[in-house]
């Protein structure tokens, strides 16, 4: 995909990518390549497809976070959304939170790579961050667990009036169903539900939960817990 077809294609979403951002994205994809070789990182490896199923898709929840200042990548793995996020929204102070150690250190060789600033990378699972709670403007997580067990992971690390960001294929309207008691018992509301077809035809929900209240203390519980019975 070269630079125009990628410009237009965001442009119709209302993102603007400028020609330093489609240079970082492919040094990005270039080292996306070269190290899933080594590790394990995605079943994505044709460029093409990274740029559409990985970055696109990662830029569709561009728009809903122009406005804030902090953002928190949950379980960010080889760095979708956030580090994408991060090359088109360049001002946006940026936390991703990882527990596997080999994808920990490539987000940080791609930071270092790209020269990228204010954003920082935790080896933690994301119920053993309570230092962060209610420290985030939003909360993102995409392809992390099913939407009851996600919501326990990020609404609790999201302000009061931000927004936690689901993204989910597409099943994601029948798990929001699911989730409606941990919604309510974590103080998060529906905002907006937002379904978008990529180029190839599949199916995409990016659900926007705002957080009407502060949510318990005891939660996030240990994942045990949270997989064992789910709020």
């Amino acid at each position: 995909m070269n630079m125009q077809e990628f410009q237009m294609l965001c442009e119709a979403k209302n993102i603007t990518i400028s020609e330093h951002q489609f240079e970082l994205l492919s040094r990005y994809a270039r080292l996306l390549q070269e190290w899933n070789e080594k590790i394990n990182l995605t079943a994505i490896t044709d460029l093409n497809d990274i740029f559409i199923k990985h970055f696109y898709d990662s830029l569709l929840i561009a728009p809903y976070c122009k406005t804030a200042s902090t953002l928190c990548d949950v379980g960010s793995g080889a760095g979708f959304p956030g580090i994408v996020l991060k090359i088109v929204l360049p001002e946006l102070k940026m936390t991703l939170v990882e527990p596997t150690l080999k994808r920990v250190n490539f987000l940080r060789l791609v930071i270092e790579e790209l020269n990228l600033k204010h954003i920082e990378v935790i080896n933690k699972r994301m119920e053993d961050c309570s230092e962060l709670k209610e420290s985030f403007d939003i909360v993102t997580a995409r392809a992390v667990a099913a939407l009851p067990v996600l919501s326990e992971l990020c609404l609790p690390f999201v302000n009061v009036r931000g927004f936690f960001l689901a993204m989910k294929g597409s099943s994601g309207e029948e798990e929001l169903h699911t989730a409606k008691s941990a919604l309510s018992i974590l103080g998060g509301k529906v905002f907006s539900i937002n379904k978008e077809i990529l180029p190839d035809g599949s199916v995409r929900v990016n659900i926007l939960i705002q957080k009407a209240n502060a949510s318990p203390t005891k939660y996030p519980r240990a994942y045990a817990q949270m997989k064992k019975k789910a709020l």
